[in-house]
C-alpha cells in the first residue's frame, strides 16, 4: 500500500516538473479536474496508452477516454477504534461522439463512497457524457 502511495506521489511530482504543452488548435483539449486530496490521470485514448496523464488531446470526432481516479476512504474501526485510510483506484471510461477541434473540454471526477462519479463537460459546463466506472479497488 505504501508503494502505491509512493508511486502516486512520484507521478504527481514528475507531472509538475514539466510544463503542459500548448493545446494544438487542430485538436480538442480535455483537461482533468478532481477535488483536493484526489488524483485523476489520463490513461488511454482509444485503447492506446498515453505518455502524459495530465490531459487528453484528441482529433475531432468520436473517442473513448480511459482515466484512473485515486482517492482515500476511511475503513472501519478495529477493536481499538482506529481508522486506517485506504487508497481506492477506479478506472473510468468516457465516450463522446463529437469532439470539436479547437474546443476545450473538462473531465471531472469525485469519490462516491467506494466508487466514483465522472462527467465530461464542454466550455459552457454542459454535461456531454457521464463516465462509466469499470472497476474500483485497492490495486
Amino acid at each position: 500500500m505504501r508503494s502505491l502511495a509512493l508511486l502516486g506521489a512520484v507521478l504527481v511530482l514528475s507531472a509538475c516538473a514539466s510544463p503542459v504543452p500548448a493545446p494544438d488548435p487542430n485538436q480538442a483539449w480535455v483537461e482533468l479536474r478532481s477535488s483536493g486530496g484526489t488524483l485523476l490521470m489520463a490513461d488511454r485514448l482509444d485503447g492506446q496508452r498515453l505518455s502524459d496523464g495530465r490531459y487528453f488531446q484528441v482529433p475531432a470526432g468520436a473517442h473513448e477516454l480511459l482515466a484512473r481516479f485515486q482517492f482515500e476512504v476511511n475503513s472501519g474501526g478495529g477493536l481499538d477504534g482506529a481508522y486506517e485510510p485506504r487508497q481506492v483506484t477506479c478506472e473510468i471510461r468516457v465516450r463522446h461522439d463529437s469532439f470539436v477541434a479547437g474546443q476545450r473540454y473538462r473531465l471531472e471526477a469525485r469519490p462516491l463512497l467506494m466508487k466514483a462519479q465522472a462527467w465530461l463537460y464542454d466550455e459552457q459546463r454542459n454535461v456531454l457524457a457521464r463516465g462509466k466506472v469499470l472497476r474500483c479497488g485497492t490495486f
